[in-house]
């Protein structure tokens, strides 16, 4: 490899670890006070309407924060290689007491979900990992590019009233080659499968997003249960990677929601902008995942179909 490609890979790992987006746009460093949080550098994304309230203070969308709400992600290596399989390792810390939380509520079938994805968007994995006694989380992962990437896990301790999202950056060392956003488009082709989404996704109270799958030109009718639903969607703001954990409307088995081809998904973006979506869903035995560029609050060109976003083999899932 070339020596300085070699130092442009390193800085950009580096420059991930501390919290600084490398390459695409401006990043939001990890903070552990709601009161310093940072406004994102991002056009639009300082519409106040949006923000939640929390104590009379506005709070951010998910996974802005490394502490939150009394807890702590702590990852227990900042960086990697690209393009290895290695162990990611990761505990979440009660601030009070200083200990790692090892009882969580269960919820859409897992304790914890983890999400790791480059800050250009262009790769994005949903991991399940597994809990030792201690509380250490651990899952394999290989991540096929250097770069930036941010480490999202969307959890509820046991304890608390109320589920969180906090973000940790991710270095991955190795040739580094900043990618553009994938341009806006209302269908994707993944795995054989032809995926459309219909619905504009809307800030303010949001409105409702359906997308369909199809195989070789005919609706899959036969979708699997996947988390507890026939789809699972996140949402990441392009720039600042601000998580949406976005629900399905209806479950497999409540008499109304039907297994394909339509799965849809109450939503509302926090501000305008330009979002990647990511469907996971479940068909024939394998989830799959099904990745779109779409902006809130705005009309843009409308792209052709893309491909999914770089996974390993199997899909971007590893269990």
């Amino acid at each position: 490899m070339n020596t300085g490609l070699k130092i442009t890979a390193f800085a950009a790992a580096v420059a991930a670890t501390f919290g600084t987006a490398y390459g695409v746009g401006t990043g939001i460093d990890p903070v552990t006070d709601r009161e310093k949080t940072p406004t994102a550098r991002h056009g639009e994304h300082d519409d106040q309407q949006q923000k939640k309230k929390a104590g009379g203070q506005e709070q951010p969308p998910g996974g802005l924060q490394i502490s939150d709400g009394g807890y702590t992600l702590k990852l227990a290596d900042a960086r990697i290689e690209a393009d290895k399989k290695q162990q990611l390792r990761f505990t979440v810390v009660e601030d009070a007491t200083g200990r790692n939380v090892t009882a969580y509520a269960r919820e859409h079938d897992k304790e914890l979900h983890l999400i790791v994805a480059s800050r250009d968007l262009t790769t994005y994995r949903h991991l399940h990992p597994t809990r030792a006694a201690d509380g250490t989380w651990s899952t394999p992962v290989r991540l096929p590019e250097a770069g930036g990437y941010r480490v999202f896990a969307d959890f509820r301790p046991a304890s608390a009233k109320e589920g969180l999202t906090l973000g940790a950056d991710l270095g991955v060392a190795g040739a580094y080659e900043p990618r553009e956003l994938p341009a806006h488009s209302t269908t994707t082709k993944v795995d054989g499968y032809d995926v459309t989404l219909k619905g504009e996704l809307k800030t303010g109270a949001g409105g409702d997003l359906t997308l369909s799958v199809a195989k070789n030109g005919r609706p899959v009718t036969d979708l699997q249960p996947y988390l507890g639903a026939y789809g699972h969607l996140v949402a990441l703001r392009s720039g600042d990677l601000a998580y949406l954990h976005v629900h399905p409307n209806g479950t497999p088995g409540d008499g109304r929601t039907k297994a394909g081809p339509g799965v849809s998904f109450g939503t509302a973006a926090p501000s305008k902008g330009a979002y990647r979506l990511f469907l996971d869903f479940k068909h024939e035995g394998k989830v799959r995942t099904a990745a779109f560029t779409v902006h809130a609050g705005g009309a843009a060109e409308q792209g052709g179909g893309h491909e999914a976003p770089k996974e390993d083999e199997g899909g971007g899932h590893q269990h």
